[in-house]
């Protein structure tokens, strides 16, 4: 059994106009999900988890994680998802609520 985790997600943070705006975040994939979420954590703080967009600064992001679980059986392959959500960074309630209300 093998598994992969990726997200996806939005990222939210400071535009260099002014205010406070969401664009893609990043794929990210690991082979842990505690890997995963160290990873999207450092890019957040690097500013690198904004997918090129270009921030003034990051505050959080919502992730959206796929784990993805393949197994051979009978020299078959089969896959399983499960799917979870994760928050990071330092956002409020209603800047989660926003990342909620558009994420695609």
């Amino acid at each position: 059994m093998n598994k992969t985790y990726i997200s996806s997600g939005l990222v939210y943070g400071k535009l260099w106009g002014g205010g406070f705006g969401a664009y893609p975040a990043s794929k990210l994939e690991a082979n842990t999900l505690k890997e995963l979420l160290t990873i999207a954590k450092k890019d957040l703080k690097s500013g690198a988890l904004d997918s090129g967009m270009g921030f003034d600064g990051l505050k959080g992001a919502l992730l959206n994680i796929t784990e993805i679980e393949t197994q051979t059986i009978k020299g078959k392959l089969f896959q399983r998802s499960e799917y979870l959500s994760e928050f990071i960074g330092d956002l409020t309630e209603v800047e989660k609520h926003f990342l909620v209300d558009n994420d695609l």
